[in-house]
């Protein structure tokens, strides 16, 4: 399950990845030397027979630089996150990339309904798909999606692309994804929508051309009147 959850099926998953391992390390590094001194501190200034213990009001030089060159240095290190936190929000949510299709996603209480356009691959037409907790999409194309929400606040979460986004009543949010892999992998809401939010779950099949333009066939087939 943790080797599905790892994959990134998506051309962004590894920029969030990065960045998510970025803010790792630095508050990791600066937490585990926080955490020595802490315990170091404690070991050298133990309370000791025939030892008096001094009083500080901590403005004195000698203690002051302890506390204010490692908050400059953790100051940098926040500059470096702030600067790969607006490279990979601009890429991932201002830049919107040509759309080789476009898909709607409707969440309620409590499934995901999928519109996919038909053969003509144009959206709100005569020949659209719609499934219930089954998204097909081909691999290698890029897909605009228009995430709706038809009771309360939803949120449409596909883990192996890091894509999370709200779906909020009576707006049209409009997102993209491309993904990089074929393979079928789980979708979520990800926010509490009420008593049946824990199975309002959904898949998402990625497949090749061939694979793909032989599933709209059939599927434009079984829903023809």
């Amino acid at each position: 399950m943790l080797e599905r959850f790892l994959v990134q099926a998506s051309t962004y998953a590894s920029d969030i990845d990065g960045l998510i391992n970025l803010v790792a390390v630095l508050a990791g590094f600066w937490f585990l030397l926080a955490e020595a001194m802490f315990f170091w501190l404690i070991w050298k200034f133990r309370a000791r027979p025939g030892k008096k213990s001094q009083y500080l009001t901590g403005k004195e030089k000698h203690v002051s630089r302890w506390i204010t060159i490692p908050h400059a240095l953790v100051l940098v290190c926040d500059v470096f996150i702030i600067i790969g936190s607006v490279r990979v929000w601009y890429n991932v949510k201002q830049v919107l990339p040509e759309a080789d299709s476009t898909i709607r996603i409707i969440g309620q209480q409590w499934a995901w309904t999928f519109q996919h356009p038909g053969a003509d691959n144009e959206l709100d037409t005569a020949d659209d798909i719609f499934t219930v907790e089954d998204l097909h999409v081909e691999v290698e194309k890029t897909y605009h999606f228009k995430l709706e929400s038809r009771d309360v606040l939803h949120d449409f979460s596909v883990p192996v692309f890091r894509l999370k986004q709200d779906a909020l009543p009576g707006r049209s949010i409009t997102g993209w994804f491309r993904p990089t892999m074929t393979g079928e992998f789980g979708i979520q809401c990800a926010e509490i929508c009420g008593i049946g939010h824990g199975i309002m779950a959904g898949r998402i099949h990625i497949e090749d051309a061939n694979t793909h333009a032989a599933w709209i066939s059939s599927a434009s087939v079984a829903t023809t009147p």
